[in-house]
This record gives C-alpha cells, sequence and structure tokens, in this order.
C-alpha cells in the first residue's frame, strides 16, 4: 500500500530542518569546522575558521588545506587522510597551524570521515580549536609552580645554612633567575669614618672586577630610599627618574659602570625593622621588571632579613662556645689539684699498715677519684684540641702491651664483663704516643661494656694488614640507628636510647676521633640496633 504523500513531504521538511540547524550550529561554532575532500581540497568553511585563520570562504574555497599548514607540519596531512581513507577517526592531537598573516596558531584537531549515502568515504571533516590561552594558561601555571619551588629552595636554603655569604648568594642568583635581571647584588649597610656607605657582598650575572674600579656606592639619591627604608623602588628607565643624575656626574651614568635602565631596589630589613642592606637588580633594556616581582622579592628579602639574624644570633652562639670552652679548662685545672691532692692521701692510706677494711674502702674510692680524673681530663682534651694545642710525645712502641695494660686497667673498674682478646703471636711496631693510645682503647672498651648493659661480654681484635694496623672493638649491647652513625664522633654528641640512660659527657669519642686523626689513622663504626656495634680504629705503619 502506497505510503501517504504528506509523510514524504513531512519528512522531507523534518531533514531540510534539521540541516539548517546543523548549518546554523556550525556556522556559530567559534571553533574552526572544515570539510575537504581525500585530495585535501577545501570543500567548507565556517565563520570560526575566517576568525581564526583570517581566510574569507572565498579565498579557500577550493584551495588545498596545505594552505594552513607550516611547512615543518606537512607529514601531518598524509597521516589524516591515511586514516579517513580507512574509516578511522583522528582523535584530538596538539599542533600547530597558520594563519594568512603568517601567524602561527597552537590547535587541537579532530577529524572524522565524510560518508556518502552509500557508505562510501568521500572527505573528512575537520575541527580545529584555538588553544592558545589554555596553553598560555599552562605555562603561567608552570612559571607559577617554577617560582614557587625557586622560593622553596630560598627557603630551605636559608633554614639550612648559618653562613651570610654563602646564604646570600643563594638569594641574590635566585632573585636574579626569577626577575630576568641582567645584574643582580646585594649590598651591606656599614658606616666608615667618612659617612654611611653600602658594602658589596653578592653578585649574579656580573664579575666582581667589574665593580672595583667604581667604588662602593654611597647615600646616592637613588640609593638612599632604599637603604632608609622607604620601601621598593622601581623604575622603567631609571635615567628617566627624577632622582637621577642628582650626584656626580649628574647626567648620565659615571664612566666604567655596567648600564642599567630597568631598576629595582628592594631593602632587606631585619625582624625588627633595621634595614640591613638592599638588594639591587638591572637590566639594560627598559620595562623589564613588574609589580609581580616586587611581590616575589618582598618576600624573598623578608627571607634574607632573617637569615642574616640568624648569622648574627649564630656568630654570638660561637662566642659563647669560645667562652664556654675556656670556663672547661678553667674549672679542669682548679678540679684537678684538691683531685691530685685526695688521691695522694688515700694512696698513703693503703699502705699495708692501714687496716683490711679501711684498705677496702679507699681501693673503692681511689676507682671513683679515677673515674673523676679521667673526667677532667677529657674536657681538658677538649679545650686543648679546640685551641690547638693537645701535644703528642710521638715515639716507637709495641702495640700489644698497650692493648693488655688498657684491657687491665677497664677490668679494675667494670667486673661485669669479660674482655676477649684476639691478638697476633707477633707484636707490632708503631709510631704512636702510648698514652694516647691508651685512651682510645679504653674508650672503646667503656662503651661498649656501658651500652651492652644485657650481655657479659665485649671482643677486642688486632689484624695487622698491608700497610697499616686495624683494632676493633665488638659489643653486642643496643646497636645504633643508621641515621645517627655520621654524627657519633662529634663533640657533645650521645646516642639517646629510650630504653637505656647512659652517663656521660658525649666527649670521648670526639677525643679518640682526634687523636686517631692526629696520628693519620682512621676511626669508623658498623652497628645495628639491637644486634651491638663494632668500633674501629686503624694506625699506619711504620716504612
Amino acid at each position: 500500500m502506497p505510503k501517504p504523500a504528506y509523510t514524504d513531504e513531512s519528512g522531507r521538511q523534518e531533514l531540510e530542518k534539521k540541516q539548517a540547524m546543523l548549518a546554523a550550529i556550525v556556522d556559530s561554532s567559534e571553533d574552526a569546522i572544515i570539510s575537504k575532500t581525500l585530495q585535501g581540497m577545501i570543500t567548507s568553511w565556517n565563520r570560526g575558521a575566517e576568525q581564526m585563520f583570517g581566510y574569507t570562504e572565498a579565498e579557500v574555497m577550493g584551495k588545498h588545506i596545505s594552505i594552513l599548514i607550516p611547512e615543518d607540519h606537512l607529514s601531518e596531512e598524509d597521516m589524516i587522510i591515511d586514516r579517513i581513507r580507512h574509516g578511522l577517526r583522528v582523535l584530538p592531537f596538539q599542533t600547530v597551524r597558520q594563519g594568512k598573516d603568517g601567524r602561527l596558531i597552537p590547535v587541537s584537531i579532530t577529524v572524522s570521515p565524510i560518508l556518502s549515502s552509500d557508505g562510501t568515504i568521500i572527505g573528512a571533516s575537520k575541527i580545529a580549536r584555538d588553544i592558545s590561552e589554555q596553553l598560555q594558561a599552562m605555562k603561567e601555571l608552570k612559571e607559577h609552580a617554577q617560582t614557587q619551588e625557586l622560593l622553596l629552595s630560598v627557603s630551605t636554603a636559608l633554614s639550612a645554612q648559618l653562613d651570610l655569604q654563602t646564604t646570600l648568594q643563594k638569594v641574590t642568583d635566585i632573585a636574579t633567575q626569577l626577575t630576568g635581571a641582567e645584574l643582580g647584588a646585594f649590598f651591606y649597610n656599614r658606616i666608615e669614618p667618612e659617612g654611611e656607605a653600602y658594602m658589596l657582598y653578592t653578585l649574579a650575572g656580573a664579575s666582581r672586577e667589574a665593580f672595583e674600579h667604581l667604588g662602593m656606592p654611597r647615600s646616592t639619591a637613588v640609593f638612599d630610599g632604599t637603604f632608609s627604608g622607604e620601601g621598593i623602588f622601581r623604575s622603567d628607565d631609571i635615567t628617566k627618574e627624577p632622582r637621577h643624575g642628582q650626584n656626580a656626574p649628574f647626567s648620565g651614568m659615571p664612566e666604567g659602570h655596567l648600564p642599567v635602565v630597568s631598576y629595582l631596589a628592594v631593602p632587606v630589613n631585619s625582624p625588627g625593622g633595621e634595614t640591613i642592606g638592599g638588594l639591587f637588580l638591572g637590566h639594560s633594556r627598559p620595562a623589564i621588571f613588574t609589580e609581580e616581582h616586587e611581590k616575589l622579592l618582598s618576600s624573598i628579602t623578608l627571607q634574607a632579613g632573617v637569615a642574616i639574624e640568624n648569622a648574627r644570633l649564630y656568630e654570638a652562639i660561637q662566642q659563647l662556645n669560645m667562652r664556654k670552652d675556656e670556663f672547661i679548662g678553667v674549672a679542669g685545672h682548679e678540679l684537678r689539684t684538691p683531685i691530685t691532692t685526695i688521691k695522694g692521701y688515700l694512696q698513703l692510706l693503703g699502705e699495708p699498715s692501714s687496716e683490711a677494711v679501711g684498705k677496702s674502702f679507699i681501693e673503692k674510692a681511689l676507682r671513683q677519684v679515677n673515674k673523676l680524673n679521667r673526667l677532667v681530663t677529657d674536657l681538658l682534651d677538649v679545650t686543648k684540641i679546640q685551641a690547638g694545642r693537645l701535644e703528642y710525645n710521638m715515639t716507637t712502641c709495641f702495640l700489644l702491651p698497650l692493648i693488655r695494660e688498657s684491657v687491665d686497667m677497664v677490668h679494675q673498674i667494670y667486673s661485669s664483663h669479660r674482655i676477649e682478646l684476639q691478638l697476633p703471636a707477633d707484636d707490632i711496631v708503631i709510631t704512636a704516643d702510648g698514652v694516647k693510645i691508651e685512651q682510645v682503647v679504653i674508650n672503646f672498651l667503656t662503651n661498649a661494656i656501658k651500652y651492652s648493659p644485657v650481655a657479659d661480654r665485649i671482643a677486642l681484635c688486632v689484624k695487622k694488614e698491608e700497610q697499616r694496623v686495624v683494632v676493633a672493638v665488638r659489643d653486642w649491647g643496643i646497636g645504633i640507628e643508621q641515621q645517627y652513625l655520621e654524627s657519633i664522633f662529634d663533640r657533645y654528641y650521645r646516642v639517646v636510647s629510650s630504653e637505656y640512660v647512659v652517663g656521660g659527657l658525649g666527649i670521648g669519642l670526639y677525643i679518640a676521633h682526634e687523636i686517631v686523626q692526629r696520628h693519620g689513622g682512621d676511626i669508623w663504626v658498623e652497628s645495628e640496633p639491637g644486634k651491638g656495634s663494632v668500633f674501629y680504629f686503624s694506625l699506619p705503619l711504620p716504612e
């Protein structure tokens, strides 16, 4: 039965309506929508394409699509047509296309096959979206991330460094990099007999030699505002500023001066508000620095001010440490005199004529006095090491008797552990201060006992190698965590355990380290928490 005529007519009208709507959508799209044949000839061109590329529809119809493709991207068209011929879509990809004026346009392109009514592929439909703003936003985000990373590096550098020169050089370098300046410099306030001056402290982008013949800047009209704490000063062209030219030579730059047009100066203040210096940036071209640069440098100089104040405090602490060392030296000498006197009296009371019970107490008292005497000796040694006055009596001697004497001395004080000796059959000749080497061995042995409260033995091994002799003391005690091993030989460093409290000032290993180094040897430790430690030192053998 034939269909009613109105059905075909209504279907046609509906199709035309949809086509008109689709054409309107295509024409009003901000994206460039272009169709082309399989040979690359343009067959349609919407308003978005005209706005993006600058060509009118009449200028491009029947032209090859390559008029939009930069020469170094022409191979992309072959890839696109190949996929379309096989009925495959080209998924969105980022590339570059070229406008009528030669301008390169970053775009995201999607391409789909165009089919005839019988399903034959007759062309391609291309949608190009201008992603300039998107890429710019990504660039700004990347730059912001880089800026934050640099600011973090400044913060890290300032918190990790107490050396003023190193810290301010880092600040100057990063400030120069952040702003794109050709020249960066930090000047430090200094008062001289002829008046206030500013000492050049750090430089970036120029050699120090470039400044040597210029002398240091003084209170010129340009510099004065920064050093008087007025705030940040920025100029797109310093030569056109009213304050420029108020000092000799009164016009232009001084002879030999580095060419600076763009200028940015930021005061550096201490946490207390004192202006202690200034960070100065320059460029030979105008209008380089921006308000954003001001904000960044404000943050950097704030941290720099804290760093300088920390450096001042650090210097003050060093002075206090020197006084402390002096105090220890004086205290040691003052304490040693009565201790020596007490020891002499106790030795007299320990003669055979004394009663047996009294002698037992005297022996115990002597052991305590010996401990105190060693403590004072260690304190004096620390002071002498710091002052470079620890004397060494280097002689040719045998090592094994020194080892045995050290072991016997420790046995007299500590009876809780047995000391297992592994000594070579033949004695070993060394050039050393025998008393100092005994001091090292005794320190190793007493530490091994103190830090192995549960175990009942320690081991001492002497091994002769080709050009050195190695002494090792092993314990089966609490051990030391890896993170603390690097600091174990530092002055006043003590291993802290949550389970055991061990007495001591943390200077024994420091002294041992200094003694071994002065003998040309090495000192090190191997340890595993819960399993114990092995302390080593080596001494060179005479040639």
